[in-house]
């Protein structure tokens, strides 16, 4: 175990965007920690904001001699909590770097009196629920992720709603229609609800966008749903393993005014086809655990459970948080 080096560490924090050496320091630390761990440490959002100009974000850096050992990312969009994710370098693990950043977040959740702390353990990770029990912290969240055997999936075709059609996104053309639709679909959701027109355009900027495969539902020209489908490559959902890529039904949305339809189930479907036809074997979504009725809904489509993220936090405002990748 290396030794305690608490008081070596240097924290800095920063709002908006970080210069692009620090992101890139970042990026290389967050793959360091999933090759040790066999789960990214950052999911996709904290990685778009560490550039995001718009991101409503602290940036918590702490070095020790110079170099990056520990990062954490602080999305304070809301009053009522912060919500982060953070990583701590596997070879300075144990040695007080995670508490310091842990330290510091607490710090800057107490800036909004009542604001609670929730951080992210992606994966699930043994050392993470033991940090969490160790601060009497609870989970208070978890994100299931579900897979589906595709070439094992029966062929179909879906049935649309009378008087639906389908086509591919149009960039420049359909974002703020889509994000108008997404935000009423999400309006409970604490994420995806909040996504904004930058972060649309952020993703349409990643090497993964593809709009064949962002499919829009529309009846007479008014959008009522869409699937949004996203192509892992191969050791992306495990690193350091050898692994063929994996789809994913990245969103799929209905306007509140177009439930009962059905629609949901045959959008699902159309991008389930969509994924197949590009030879992919398998195919993962993501969904909240408590979300009962979208779990069974997936299990019937072929969805098994193959993963869990969980957030720790404490219903008493400023208390230790738990922290993920075992630092």
């Amino acid at each position: 175990m290396p030794d305690d080096v608490s008081a070596q560490v240097i924290l800095s924090a920063t709002a908006g965007p970080l210069p692009a050496g620090s992101a890139d320091a970042v990026r290389s630390l967050a793959d360091r920690a999933a090759a040790a761990d066999g789960v990214p440490p950052l999911s996709e959002q904290p990685l778009l904001w560490l550039s995001a100009a718009e991101a409503p974000v602290i940036h918590l850096c702490a070095m020790v001699g110079g170099e990056l050992v520990g990062y954490a990312q602080l999305d304070v969009g809301t009053q009522t909590s912060t919500k982060a994710e953070l990583v701590v370098d596997p070879a300075h693990r144990r040695a007080g770097v995670g508490r310091a950043l842990l330290t510091r977040a607490l710090a800057e959740t107490e800036v909004v009196p009542g604001r609670t702390l929730r951080v992210w353990a992606h994966g699930d990770l043994p050392a993470a629920r033991r940090f969490a029990e160790d601060q009497d912290m609870a989970v208070v969240r978890e994100l299931l992720q579900m897979r589906v055997d595709l070439t094992a999936r029966p062929t179909s075709t879906p049935s649309l709603p009378t008087g639906v059609t389908v086509r591919a996104f149009e960039p420049g053309r359909d974002e703020e229609a889509w994000r108008r639709v997404n935000s009423r679909a999400f309006a409970y959701h604490p994420e995806q609800g909040r996504m904004t027109s930058a972060d649309l355009r952020a993703r349409e900027q990643e090497p993964w966008f593809d709009p064949a495969g962002f499919l829009l539902a529309e009846r007479d020209g008014i959008l009522l749903g869409s699937v949004w489908t996203k192509v892992h490559p191969a050791g992306a959902q495990a690193p350091g393993q050898s692994a063929e890529p994996v789809g994913e039904i990245y969103v799929v949305g209905v306007d509140p005014d177009a439930q009962g339809l059905g629609l949901g189930r045959a959008l699902t479907a159309l991008g389930l086809d969509h994924l197949a036809s590009l030879g992919l074997g398998a195919a993962i979504l993501y969904t909240g655990a408590e979300n009962t009725v979208a779990v069974h809904t997936y299990e019937r489509a072929g969805f098994v459970r193959s993963a869990v993220d969980v957030m720790f936090g404490s219903d008493t405002p400023s208390s230790p948080a738990g922290v993920t990748m075992g630092a």
